[in-house]
């Protein structure tokens, strides 16, 4: 019970900065919509090229603006070694975690949602029908990258190049939450709108193992 009320006090804290402030979610809805529209004028796809590359393109933006918004999550907390100040108010240094962890899927999860409004009006793709189907996937992909984005966080605010530390250790982890985000993605915006467990098994194994590992070995991130 310590740990999760610890959690909810950071979250809300995380959760008050943010909207007060709107600055990661606005950079990144500007960074997923200029890709998008960018997109829509350059290759003028038909609905059905859109269903077959969309999907991949779709989570490619979300990638990117993931790191984006993923750098600061720790960046942040090195100003008057706010850091050390957190691990002594908190009994477990995982609560910090966990509360990075929600504010960033939360964050991820607003902009997408929104996005993909966009996304299916300038790549002519009807998204209201699978709506909920699509924000369960994201859910699960968005979890994916959080978890995976603030332990790296954690780790590349401690570095040198930490602006470029990011999106190198990023990128190549996240190949399995990427290709089953963006094949389930693509299988709702098929005639029948299917679940494909197969791709959402592996997320949710991704997943679990992922926040596993956060959780056993979040205490030395916080401390190397």
């Amino acid at each position: 019970m310590k740990l999760l009320s610890d959690t909810a006090v950071l979250l809300q804290k995380e959760l008050r900065a943010e909207f007060r402030s709107h600055e990661l979610l606005t950079t990144a809805s500007i960074f997923i919509l200029i890709v998008i529209v960018l997109f829509s004028f350059t290759f003028d796809p038909t609905t059905a090229e859109s269903k077959q590359f969309g999907p991949g393109l779709l989570w490619l933006a979300f990638l990117f603006s993931a790191s984006l918004m993923l750098q600061p999550s720790f960046l942040k907390e090195k100003t008057n070694d706010t850091l050390s100040a957190l691990r002594l108010a908190v009994g477990d240094p995982f609560a910090i975690f966990l509360a990075k962890l929600c504010a960033n899927t939360i964050f991820l999860l607003v902009t997408e949602l929104i996005l993909l409004l966009v996304f299916g009006v300038f790549f002519n793709i009807a998204v209201m029908p699978v709506f909920w189907k699509l924000a369960f996937v994201f859910f699960l992909g968005s979890l994916g990258v959080s978890t995976t984005g603030t332990a790296l966080s954690a780790v590349s605010s401690q570095a040198r190049m930490r602006e470029v530390l990011l999106p190198i250790l990023l990128l190549p982890l996240l190949v399995p939450v990427l290709i089953p985000s963006a094949e389930a993605t693509r299988a709702l915006f098929e005639p029948d709108h299917a679940l494909r467990w197969d791709w959402l098994g592996i997320l949710i194994a991704f997943d679990v193992v992922f926040l596993t590992a956060l959780w056993l070995f979040g205490e030395y991130l916080l401390e190397e």
